[in-house]
């Protein structure tokens, strides 16, 4: 039983169902482990959503989790990631206030630094966004903090897997395993 506890990324590929993400979010709940951060959107399956969680749990806790997901009828497939195994980025944007833009070339110089970009510019306020990993977004707010940021939000983990392995991959072989079974319900009911 392996009891250390490190972060761990989860994939859920579901149907799209009213009252999934509490049946999904109740599964971490009943085996208390907290959801450091959750990401929903389409996969590349029309039809079928991507759920990417991260918690911070033991493997053994993590495989008994993604199997309990999998029980979930609208569950097509759920896995579970460590770290060196995914390809991951977050987004982050931050909201300063025009004046620190205009009084000087530093915020500029800053985002730069971090390759940023200024996505708006307004008469009060301009709007920046950072792409990377959750210790670069949280980099980049250490050094606009002094000039004053007004808001700041970063999304939650998404993340690939390195290897061959897809959602297509697993269709396939779902359909080839329930052929027999379908084939055989047919045939019985025919006698």
């Amino acid at each position: 039983m392996t009891t250390e506890e490190r972060k761990f990324t989860i994939s859920v590929f579901t149907e799209n169902k009213v009252g999934l993400l509490n049946r999904i979010t109740g599964v971490f709940t009943r085996r208390h482990v907290s959801i450091d951060s959750l990401t929903v959107s389409e996969s590349e399956v029309i039809g079928i959503f991507r759920f990417t969680i991260t918690c911070k749990t033991n493997r053994d806790q993590v495989t008994k989790i993604v199997k309990q997901l999998e029980k979930l009828i609208e569950v097509v497939k759920s896995s579970f990631y460590e770290e060196d195994e995914i390809i991951q980025q977050e987004v982050a944007l931050y909201k300063v206030p025009t004046r620190e833009l205009t009084n000087s070339d530093r915020i500029e110089k800053i985002v730069r630094k971090h390759n940023a970009r200024i996505l708006f510019v307004g008469p009060e306020i301009l709007v920046i966004e950072k792409t990377g990993h959750k210790e670069e977004t949280q980099n980049l707010f250490n050094d606009l903090d002094p000039f004053g940021v007004l808001e700041f939000v970063r999304s939650g983990r998404i993340a690939i897997n390195k290897t061959h392995e897809n959602l297509h991959t697993h269709l396939d072989e779902l359909e080839k395993s329930y052929k027999p079974l379908i084939q055989k319900a047919i045939n019985h009911g025919k006698n």
